[in-house]
């Protein structure tokens, strides 16, 4: 096993790093959030390990981040605070668990067999909502093909018809973290997505939410 650990404070991470070898667990180590959510994106790990207070990023702008790009490596949350609002943004941002600190390294290790024994999720291949039905495979929208970006940024808000997703995020996402892309992009995509549903006679719509982003609601 293979772990990203990502904890500024360099003597518990330095302990927590000397047990898990010692227990045959491959361990890189970020200090900062930055560093944290560079490694993150890399396809290396089996578990990553986030602190939510970190310098730069917080663990929690790591982890809507690499969710949004995509990657599905299960991540274990740390937080010192042990507040329960702590613990449902993470589980919301796409969390797997949530460990409290201070912690047993035992317990740790504990969740880390736990999370790897999983079997790995399988991403449907339709998502649907209300009259809606999108192909993800093929990139079609009730029949209707989409443009690689159309499908990427529909995909974000079909799978969270319930939350705002926001420009950010979808600039993240689709066009990447250091893209020198601006908002103006998800604008006119999100016009060409407006079209289509129309097109389709869809009771669907992209509504903008102010301050939020955007997200499906049924008309």
């Amino acid at each position: 096993m293979r772990i990203l650990y990502v904890e500024d404070e360099e003597f518990l991470a330095e302990a927590v790093i000397h047990v898990l070898k010692k227990n045959k667990i491959m361990v890189d180590w970020a200090a900062d959030g930055n560093e944290g959510l560079d490694l993150a994106l890399k396809p290396n790990y089996d578990v990553i390990v986030l602190d939510i207070m970190l310098p730069g990023l917080s663990g929690l702008e790591i982890l809507s981040t690499i969710r949004n790009r995509g990657v599905k490596t299960p991540v274990i949350m740390l937080s010192a605070l042990n507040e329960v609002e702590d613990k449902i943004k993470g589980l919301e941002n796409g969390a797997d668990d949530y460990l409290a600190k201070p912690f047993k390294t035992a317990e740790l290790i504990a969740r880390l067999n736990a999370l790897t024994r999983r079997p790995p999720i399988q991403e449907l291949e339709v998502l649907e909502f209300s009259d809606l039905e999108f192909d993800v495979k093929n990139r079609t929208l009730n029949g209707i093909e989409l443009t690689e970006t159309e499908a990427e940024i529909l995909k974000m808000l079909i799978k969270n018809p319930e939350l705002a997703v926001s420009k950010e995020q979808i600039l993240a996402h689709v066009w990447g973290a250091d893209s020198e892309h601006d908002e103006n992009y998800v604008e006119v995509y999100m016009s060409y997505l407006r079209k289509k549903l129309r097109g389709l006679n869809s009771k669907v719509a992209v509504k903008t939410i102010r301050g939020l982003g955007y997200k499906l609601v049924e008309e």
